[in-house]
């Protein structure tokens, strides 16, 4: 890599690339071989931390089309389409989904389609495969597997390093084991097992730099401050619903109304009742924002189609008064969510 802008250093144009918005970086691969190795050199993540250029997009993954990954700019209401996530597993689903270091991860998960492994069609099996796709260069590549296969579990990043816990393995056997992932040497290795495994999914979250597990239908929460420790049972009494932290504060959708839960207090910030017949979507949290994404209008009484969305509606919460307003509809992904997630690049 030399001689990237006339008459600077490369150090000095690599910053001034650095600066450029990420959705622009395909068309600037095009102006010279130099610019091309420099887009997709590892040394322009690292640029764009230090200037203060890093973006926060969204990824998401929806059951049509199969095993496509779109992301969403909010600065500049745009999605960009990803590669196909090249796993043998047809129509991955249930898997985990979180992002660290500049990367996307997408771990296990299982799918209705055949197991590649043993031929089965039984839609009981789950995988232990993890894969993560580098913004920058572009490309998916495979990594260590999970010491055990497993889906429908929780799935989260604290202190950089990925904490999986919980869920199914194959036949639908529910685990109490968890495990954590250090991205930087590729390794897996066990942590405490969860005090209590339940017939349920679950998902995590990190809330005030803990790692909390939460079972669909149960109050309980299983709490990780430090690994040496162990977890904890804690009941908050939350509300059962799709949730989203927003800078650190827990909110749910739960009976028409996005609340917003501390510990044992819930407070109603907005109805939500356009959303009662649409299901599978996703809920998260980016910045000061909720984004409702994608799933189906299911049937009623009236009218047994259902209609798969890519719709993407937000809501504002850090002012003194939150308002919905819509983004632009997902290009390509469409109807019930697999997977979402923040990224920063």
């Amino acid at each position: 890599m030399s001689g990237l802008i006339e008459g600077l250093p490369d150090a000095v144009a690599l910053r001034c690339l650095a600066r450029v918005p990420f959705y622009l970086y395909p068309k600037l691969e095009l102006v010279s071989r130099s610019w091309r190795a420099a887009i997709r050199g590892s040394e322009l993540f690292k640029a764009r931390q230090e200037v203060g250029s890093a973006e926060e997009l969204l990824c998401v993954c929806a059951y049509d089309p199969e095993n496509l990954w779109q992301m969403y700019d909010p600065l500049r209401d745009l999605w960009i389409t990803l590669p196909v996530l090249p796993s043998k597993v047809r129509h991955l689903a249930y898997f985990g989904v979180v992002s660290t270091g500049g990367k996307l991860y997408v771990l296990g998960g299982g799918s209705d389609d055949v197991d590649p492994l043993t031929g089965d069609q039984d839609g009981s099996f789950a995988t232990d495969e993890v894969w993560s796709y580098d913004p920058i260069m572009r490309r998916w590549a495979q990594r260590a597997s999970m010491v055990l296969p497993r889906a429908m579990f929780a799935c989260c990043v604290s202190k950089g390093k990925i904490i999986v816990a919980g869920g199914f393995t194959s036949c639908r056997k529910s685990l109490s084991q968890a495990e954590m992932y250090d991205p930087e040497k590729d390794v897996w290795i066990p942590i405490p097992d969860l005090h209590r495994t339940h017939n349920s999914a679950c998902s995590g979250l990190v809330i005030g730099g803990k790692v909390h597990v939460l079972h669909k239908g149960l109050s309980t929460v299983q709490v990780l401050d430090h690994i040496g420790s162990g977890w904890t049972v804690e009941d908050y009494g939350w509300l059962q619903g799709p949730m989203a932290v927003v800078q650190g504060a827990l909110y749910v959708m739960s009976h028409g109304l996005i609340v917003k839960q501390e510990k044992e207090v819930s407070k109603v910030v907005i109805s939500a009742s356009e959303f009662r017949r649409r299901i599978g979507f996703a809920m998260t949290g980016l910045r000061d924002e909720i984004y409702v994404i994608g799933g189906v209008i299911g049937p009623d009484r009236f009218n047994w189609d259902i209609k798969p969305l890519s719709d993407v509606d937000i809501l504002t919460v850090g002012g003194n008064r939150p308002t919905w307003r819509q983004a632009a509809s997902m290009t390509k992904c469409r109807g019930t969510i697999f997977g979402c997630t923040q990224l920063r690049i």
